[in-house]
This record gives C-alpha cells, structure tokens and sequence, in this order.
C-alpha cells in the first residue's frame, strides 16, 4: 500500500497517532528523495486492482485534522511544495464545534483540531481538504440512512467553507462494511479510503492506506511505502527491528 496515512505532527502528545516533527522531516525528506509523491486526486487513477500506486509513487494524507499541523505540517509544505491531503471532522467546524472525543489516547493536554482560518490558510498553500464524516463516529455502528446523512453533511459543509467540492472520504477508525461504502457513494463521493489491518477487497470506497505512527523509523517507512513490500532481514543481528517490520506491515501502530 503506498498511500500513507499519518494523524497528527507533534511532539507533546505521548500517542502512537503523534509523530514526532523532527522524525516527520527525516520521513518527508526521505519520501522526497525516493517517491515520487503525488497529490491524493491524481494518485487515484493510477492504482491498480490491489490498490497500490507503480513502483516509486507514493501520496500523503492526514486524519482528523489536528491543530498541530498548522505548526508542523505547513511549513514543511511552504518549503517543499510536499503534496498533502487533510481529512477534517466536519462537526469541529460548525459554530458549536465538537470536542476531539474519539481519541483512545487523548494524553495529558486538550487536543484541538484546526480552525476555518488555519484551513484556508494551509489550502491556499496547496494543501487539500476532505472529510472524515461529520463526527468521527463509527459508521459501522450506524444504519445506512443514518452514514448517509452523517456523510452527506459533512460532505456539503466542506465544501460550502472550502470553496470548492468536496468528493473525497476517510473512514473514521478506517472501519466500513458494505451499508457503509453503499452510503459514501450515495452521499455523494467518489471514492472513500480505509485503513486495513488485515487483508481486504479493494475497491473505489475501500481504497487501502496504511498507518505512519509515532517510533516508526526509517526501516517502517520504507517497507510500509514499497511495491511489493520488501523481504525483511531475519538474522540474530537484525531480529529485533524485523519484528518490529512486521508490526508495521500489518499497519499496527509500535513504539
């Protein structure tokens, strides 16, 4: 799988979704130097039946749309031209906000997501917006009328705010079945992206990811953007970051 899919940039926040900004640079500096990056739109027609881009592409994108990348992600995307893709939890947007409730390991500090002012800010400098559902519910939970009306609002909010349509969707969790993907495509997207544990069916709404997580270090990176994915070095000497390999392969998060 080689679109990657991170959370947050961020140094306080003791999370496997909080990668560290210095190791952000170091992965971005390395993606640049050895993928061909591609904004999300123009990746899409270019995977093949498993989902995966040709052999040196890989493309960027962010859940939840956390606060922290205004000061982590955005001066890296000024500097570099990187192509990167936000999907926002429409709900933070509207005038009563929603707290970021949906996190399993909140730490320490409030977490807060970006403003309307910081998203048109980092949009006007490239960076492209989707949505992850109005409320980062777990849509599997829900009935196909109810993700239709979660999916359709968040999709008509975005796009009212941003100017522009909106036409792409994240899972929240990553987690879809098939009331779910038949909702993405009734509320009006294109395509919808998960984030598989396991093997799945790849599909126009069940375009796999995989996770970049806080520790994840260069040998993760690299096998976790690879077609097809690299052998892993077994050896007593090597032993230990092969299991870790593993771990990452299978889109867990390890620290």
């Amino acid at each position: 799988m080689t679109i990657l899919c991170y959370h947050s940039v961020e140094c306080g926040w003791e999370s496997p979704l909080a990668v560290e900004p210095d190791a952000f640079l170091q992965q971005a500096a390395w993606l640049q130097r050895h993928r061909r990056l591609l904004p999300l739109a123009d990746a899409l027609p270019r995977l093949d039946a498993s989902g995966r881009l040709p052999s040196g592409e890989a493309a960027l994108t962010f859940d939840d749309g956390f606060a922290a990348l205004h000061e982590h992600l955005l001066p890296v995307i000024r500097r570099t031209g990187l192509p990167a893709t936000v999907f926002l939890v429409a709900q933070t947007l509207t005038p009563q906000g929603q707290p970021v409730d949906w996190v399993d390991t909140p730490g320490t500090k409030p977490l807060t997501t970006l403003t309307l002012d910081q998203i048109l800010e980092m949009q006007d400098a490239g960076v492209d917006f989707q949505s992850h559902s109005w409320a980062h519910l777990r849509l599997t939970e829900l009935s196909e009328a109810e993700c239709v009306t979660d999916l359709r609002d968040s999709r008509e909010l975005l796009s009212d705010l941003l100017g522009r349509p909106v036409t792409l969707l994240a899972y929240p969790r990553g987690l879809h079945q098939a009331h779910v993907r038949r909702a993405a495509e009734r509320a009006g997207y294109t395509h919808a992206f998960a984030l598989p544990e396991g093997r799945e069916e790849p599909e126009d709404f069940a375009v796999p990811r995989v996770g970049i997580y806080r520790g994840n270090g260069q040998l993760a990176l690299r096998i976790k953007a690879a077609r097809p994915y690299l052998p892993v070095r077994t050896s007593e000497r090597f032993a230990s970051t092969a299991r870790r390999a593993k771990r990452a392969l299978r889109g867990r998060p390890w620290h």
